[in-house]
């Protein structure tokens, strides 16, 4: 390799190192202690039929916090948070299916926009530092370019609220045919500018297409919040792609001591929320918060 080569080379390898940020990894093999608090995302906590009844379960089950939907009674989450010493850390903004960002009609993504202002004032209200996104769905009517453009243009508009609230926006990678490797969630991520737009990163979400431990090493310090959440290939292949839910934390295909390998390596500290089933009962919830226990320690 002549001189002219090697610094074309070198010059190439300093460019993707940047564009991909490794800080945080551990030096000589050792790992950051783990301090990750637990939460329990509400739609999974089964327990309880008011908004106190639920954090109150979330509470003796050993959680230390919840992921609030948006759009509930903002002083009756208070009132369960100050009752119960549970912290918000983040709120999942209920409505982004029901109004999508990438939908053909002006006047639907006019109300996504509504949903998600009042879920980053939601958000701010109880102190939460993220709201969970789900920025658009590419489907038979809409292409992966017109998610992609419609999807930006929206988001935009809330940027100037996230940084008055401090609040994040945090996508969310999901079953919506959009942002299917984490090069692509990184360049969606960046291309708003701002620190208050991040990824949300869900671990069980992956398993049909990739592996959740490459994805956190490639987002970094992109990652905003992570969900913990299981999936079984095994039994997708069996029974249908959804079915691969359908099993207990630990016993599915994630492989959880790599995953927190790689979130140590990003030096990502915050909160771990698990969203899947299993909290219908006081014992069950007990059961997926001593799991969790299980995943931080491994």
């Amino acid at each position: 390799m002549n001189r002219r080569q090697f610094t074309k080379t070198a010059a190439m390898s300093a460019a993707f190192i940047s564009a991909v940020p490794v800080t945080g990894i551990s030096v000589f093999g050792s790992s950051p202690a783990r301090t990750h608090k637990k939460a329990m995302m509400w739609g999974g906590i089964g327990v309880g039929s008011t908004i106190m009844e639920k954090f109150q379960a979330a509470k003796q089950a050993g959680f230390d916090g919840v992921e609030v939907d948006s759009h509930l009674n903002r002083a009756e989450v208070k009132q369960a948070a100050a009752a119960t010493g549970l912290i918000v850390p983040s709120v999942c903004n209920s409505q982004h299916w029901k109004y999508l960002m990438s939908s053909p009609d002006p006047q639907v993504r006019e109300q996504g926009v509504a949903a998600m202002k009042l879920a980053l004032e939601d958000a701010a209200e109880f102190g939460a530092d993220t709201v969970l996104l789900v920025p658009g769905r590419v489907n038979e009517s809409v292409r992966y370019d017109e998610c992609w453009d419609r999807s930006v243009a929206e988001i935009r508009k809330l940027v100037p609220l996230a940084e008055k609230l401090k609040v994040k926006i945090a996508i969310e990678n999901v079953w919506n045919n959009f942002l299917l490797s984490p090069l692509e969630m990184a360049r969606y991520v960046d291309q708003f500018q701002s620190e208050y737009v991040g990824a949300y990163f869900d671990c069980g979400n992956i398993l049909t297409y990739g592996w959740p431990e490459q994805w956190i090493r490639i987002l970094g310090k992109r990652i905003a919040k992570i969900h913990i959440k299981e999936y079984s290939r095994k039994i997708a292949d069996e029974k249908g792609k959804s079915a691969g839910f359908n099993v207990q934390l630990r016993d599915g295909d994630v492989n959880w001591p790599e995953v927190m390998k790689a979130i140590d390596e990003t030096a990502y500290q915050g909160w771990l929320t698990i969203e899947m089933g299993g909290g219908n009962t006081p014992e069950g919830l007990k059961d997926l918060c001593d799991r969790l226990k299980l995943i931080i320690e491994s």
